[in-house]
């Protein structure tokens, strides 16, 4: 009953992260403003940045934007005393094929290290897992091709079986090949020990609160620190890292 219960409630955030309803318009909006003036942002030039481009998840729907994830890895870099700027642009709503669209203009400023958080709303909505493939593959080729040097980490993610046992399986293994085979870093499941717990999820069951942010943040940092985190001798160590966490 547990299982099945957890699944009802992934399922139904998986719905919402489709985010095509209108009860996310006016949020969309909003978050497409902030997603303006975030971008515009006086960066200084010995700070570093790290762009976070996703959905939803990464808007952090429903919650104060400091609540999020990218905002919450502002802090730990903070903390830590690394010059990092974290630029947060996530979208609503957004596929791969929109994301794909608007991606030449965000490239505009200069990108040390590329979240890429996208597809689930394209496996909600049963597009072919090669169409949203080739989308994330041309939005890591587009980067690639923008800056070599830049580092580029996948957020994957999983869909329930309601297009299908096979579709769902191939959407998952869909991160870990393109990861591979373009030598870039995955978080293998960012909503993992998040989706299908309620006291996780906002009142709709759907999106993190900001306690299931806190997680997600932490599902990212375990890949990124190993990217931002200077080699040892430098100040900043794994038990540092530890006890600020």
């Amino acid at each position: 009953m547990l299982k099945v219960l957890k699944f009802r409630y992934f399922l139904l955030a998986l719905l919402f992260v489709g985010c095509g309803e209108t009860t996310e318009k006016k949020q969309s909006d909003t978050q497409t403003e902030n997603v303006n003036n975030t971008e515009n942002e006086e960066i200084s030039v010995d700070d570093k940045v790290i762009l976070f481009y996703g959905n939803s998840l990464t808007a952090a729907y429903g919650l104060d934007t400091r609540e999020g994830f990218p905002n919450r890895i502002q802090q730990k870099l903070d903390s830590l005393g690394l010059d990092y700027k974290v630029i947060n642009s996530g979208l609503s709503g957004e596929t791969t094929s929109g994301g794909l669209n608007r991606l030449d203009w965000v490239l505009n400023q200069p990108v040390d290290i590329f979240v890429l958080e996208l597809g689930a709303n394209d496996g909600l909505r049963g597009i072919p897992i090669t169409e949203s493939m080739n989308n994330l593959q041309s939005m890591i080729d587009m980067v690639k091709d923008k800056n070599p040097e830049t580092q580029i980490i996948l957020a994957g993610m999983q869909i329930p079986p309601n297009m299908g046992a096979d579709y769902a399986s191939q959407f998952k293994m869909m991160y870990p090949a393109l990861a591979n085979s373009n030598d870039i870093m995955l978080i293998p499941f960012l909503l993992d020990g998040v989706s299908g717990i309620p006291k996780l999820n906002l009142e709709d069951g759907i999106h993190p609160t900001a306690e299931g942010q806190r997680i997600v943040t932490e599902n990212v940092w375990k890949i990124l620190k190993t990217v931002v985190l200077p080699q040892s001798g430098t100040g900043v160590t794994e038990e540092l890292v530890e006890e600020l966490n």
